[in-house]
Formats: C-alpha cells, structure tokens, sequence
C-alpha cells in the first residue's frame, strides 16, 4: 500500500512504475527464454554447418586433413573452444579429438539425421551433434560419422548478452516514463496549486465561492468545499442572530427583576412588599424561562440531523413531563387530561430537545389560554409511521392561518408575556427530527399536533 502522506506527484509516478516495472520483469523473463532459444537454434545450425564442412572435407582428403576454410569457418561460428572428431567405415578414427562426448541414451530416430544431446567433456557441460553420412575413405564405402561439440558457456553468454541489451532497452524506456510521468504530474498539478494559492490568500471571513477554473477531477471536491462554506456562512449568521436575539431578549426580564428588587426594597408597607416580591417571584420564573428558551434555541442551531439520537420511548417520556406539570396546571385551577397511547411508540430522537419542545406546547397553552382557559388536552396516538403528539385547550383561539407568525422567532400572536420562542423551537426540534409541528383546526381554543417518525 502506498501512504496516503506521500505527494500526489510521487504517487501518481509509483502506480505507475510500479506496473510498469512489473511488466518489465515478466518481458525480461520471456526476452531472455526467447535469447536462450535463438542461441540454441543459431548454435545448432553452426554445429551442422561444421559438420557437414569437416565430413566433405575427410571425403575430399580421404581423411587426412580439414580444409584452411573449414577451420576459418569452426573460428567464425566459435565463441568457445569447438571440438571435432571423425570415423570412417566400420567405426575406424580418422581425425579430430581423440575421445568424444558419450550420448547419455541411445539414439532414436534414423542415424543419417542430426542426432543433437547434452553431455559432458572434462567435467564441463556440452552440445553435441552427431551426423552419419556414407562415405568412401581409401576405397572403403560406409558409414562415416562426424561428432562436433562446444561448451554450453557460450550459448549461455550469448542469450545473456541479448537479455542484456533488451534489459537495458527496457531500462531506457522506464527512466523515460518516470522522467516524463513526473513532469507531466507536474505540469497537470498547476490548477491545483492555482486553487490552494486562491484559497491561501483568502481572509478568514471571505467564505464566498472560489471563482477559479478546476480539473473536472476536482470539481466535486471544490463543491465540497463550497458547500461546507455555505454551512459555516450560515452557522455563523445564526450564532450572530442568537447572540443578538438573546441580549435583546435578556435585557428586558434582566431589567424587570432589578426594577421589581428595588420596588420590594422601598415599599412602604409590609403588604406591598410581599406584593412586590411576588411580583419579583413571577418576573425572576419568566427570566429563568426564557433563558432556558433561548439555551434550547442554542443547542437546537449547533446539533446536527441525527447526531446523538437515542431509542425513547415516547409515552414513558410523556408520562414524567406531563406528571411534574400537572401539579402547577392544577394549581391553577385548570383541569389536566392526559390520554396516553394503546401501545408502545418509539423513536430516534435527542431527548433533551424533544422534552423542552413538548414542554414549550404545554407552556405556550398556559401563556396564551388567557382568561378563559379551564381544560388542558393532551393525548398520544399512532398514525401510520408517526407518533403524533397533540396538546389541546378551550382558551384564545389558534387558527391553523397563523401558522407562519406562529412559529417564527420573537413573534406573538397575541400581547401575552410570552417569549416568542416556545412554538419555534418546537417546530424547529420537529423538523430536525424528520417530523412536523402543526395548528389543527378546531371549533374552540387552540390544538398544536407534534409529529415525529417512529423508530423503525
């Protein structure tokens, strides 16, 4: 495996040398059988020229020399030491070396062929050919046999010498492609370096679309990275707008409570202290809400889909919201119902984020009832792949047309003490989730549906 640290240029050039030079082995391979065969062929046809020029030769002479010619030729045709041996009729020595090369088996085939076989001369290995002609050596005809042989030493160097020349060939060539492959990944890496170059001098707050021509190899990648400046453009514009909605929303519940501190601490009867302080009470509860609000609007803008979602089961969830609400809705005077589902609902969901959503529904229904409300809702039930979730009141009416104002940030419907945050954030948690927050039409009050999908 190559690391994926090196430089794109020394990769490049790697996977492609590597194959070539893989290539190049198995070709050297096969050059050098295909050298060892030609030396085989071309030392043979030698030996057979010899032969045939010894044998007319003792024909011609009657046995007693070889021709100036013929040992010019066995010079030519010889890298190594070629030797010869001749008998005439009836098996006689004629002329040559005195003892030849045996054949290791007998011979198979007819006796007037070239009869070629390996064997071994002074403890070194040879090429032997045998050709019998027939023959008249002083006035006897028969059967004359001439033996010639030549150490394998030579066919040997010569089939290394053509490997050599191809291996050395093949060695140009392969320089040839690195030293070209680099400077064309060189050259071919130039927009890459124009892009990091662009990217480079860019400020940190410049997060636009880079205007600059790419490889089409790259193009996803710039993409990529456009649409991640997008994503971070727009996380920061929300982490400004949260930074300004929460100062604007803090300072006035801030002011509230000092003002309402200083009023208890100047009153001028013991009753309208205690009034003033539960005064206090009520705007130090709103304070506290709405920063819990504007906590919830936070975490809701930084989380990711699906990024740290667990299995909850949505009634038990319900059951321990609704159970530590119901006390201050009593307290009220308001009456509680709650109607949970037949069966078990499940689903994937950041349960801290999907409490405070169902908790701002309850909330918003206690805020904004105004004086008429006296009964709260809230039911449970599956329809079809969703959990829907329904929380209903007989107070100020809720048309599903209001949908829009309802749902944005910092907006009211009505001139209640309410942040403008509940319903957003509830639909905000909705739609992070793959689900819906929705205004059901209703003949009396205000009914709110919050859809999620079940976990599969």
């Amino acid at each position: 495996m190559i690391p994926d640290n090196l430089s794109l240029r020394l990769r490049l050039t790697l996977l492609l040398l590597v194959p070539l030079m893989l290539i190049a082995v198995m070709l050297g391979y096969w050059r050098y059988s295909v050298a060892k065969q030609t030396a085989e062929i071309l030392f043979d046809r030698s030996l057979l020229a010899t032969a045939l020029a010894i044998s007319r030769d003792v024909v011609i002479s009657e046995g007693d020399s070889v021709s100036p010619a013929t040992r010019k030729l066995m010079d030519a045709v010889a890298n190594s030491p070629l030797y010869y041996h001749v008998t005439g009729p009836g098996g006689i020595y004629v002329t040559g070396y005195a003892y030849p090369p045996v054949r290791p088996s007998r011979q198979t085939g007819s006796p007037y062929e070239p009869d070629y076989f390996n064997a071994r001369y002074r403890n070194e290995a040879v090429r032997v050919m045998r050709l019998s002609e027939v023959s008249q050596i002083d006035g006897i005809v028969g059967d004359a046999t001439v033996t010639v042989w030549q150490t394998m030493s030579s066919r040997i160097d010569f089939a290394r010498e053509l490997a050599a020349k191809a291996a050395g060939l093949m060695g140009v060539l392969l320089l040839t492609v690195v030293v070209v492959v680099w400077f064309g990944v060189s050259v071919g890496l130039r927009p890459l370096h124009s892009l990091e170059e662009a990217i480079r001098s860019r400020s940190p707050g410049d997060l636009s679309t880079i205007r600059r021509a790419v490889p089409r190899e790259v193009a996803g990648m710039v993409s990529t990275l456009h649409h991640l400046f997008t994503r971070l453009q727009k996380s920061l514009a929300d982490h400004q707008s949260f930074i300004a909605d929460a100062a604007h929303q803090l300072r006035n519940p801030a002011t509230a409570v000092l003002c309402m501190a200083k009023a208890a601490q100047e009153a001028p009867s013991e009753a309208d202290r205690q009034q003033r302080i539960n005064e206090l009470v009520d705007a130090a509860r709103m304070s506290t809400r709405v920063t819990e609000q504007l906590l919830s609007l936070g975490r809701l803008q930084q989380s990711e889909v699906n990024e740290g979602h667990d299995l909850i089961e949505l009634g038990s969830l319900l059951e321990k919201i609704w159970s530590e609400a119901a006390v201050d809705v009593l307290d009220r005077g308001i009456a509680f119902e709650w109607h949970p589902a037949q069966e078990p609902m499940h689903v994937r969901a950041d349960e801290l984020l999907v409490s405070e959503a169902l908790k701002n529904l309850l909330d918003n229904a206690l805020t904004h009832g105004g004086p008429g409300l006296s009964r709260i809702h809230v039911g449970l039930v599956r329809e079809g792949d969703l959990a829907k979730i329904t929380v209903a009141n007989d107070g100020n009416r809720l048309s599903s047309s209001d949908q829009e104002r309802a749902f944005s940030r910092f907006v009211q419907i009505d001139t209640s003490r309410g942040s403008g945050l509940g319903l957003a954030i509830a639909a905000g948690v909705a739609d992070r989730h793959g689900g819906s927050l929705s205004i059901d039409t209703v003949d009396q009050g205000a009914s709110l549906s919050l859809r999620l999908p079940l976990a599969v």
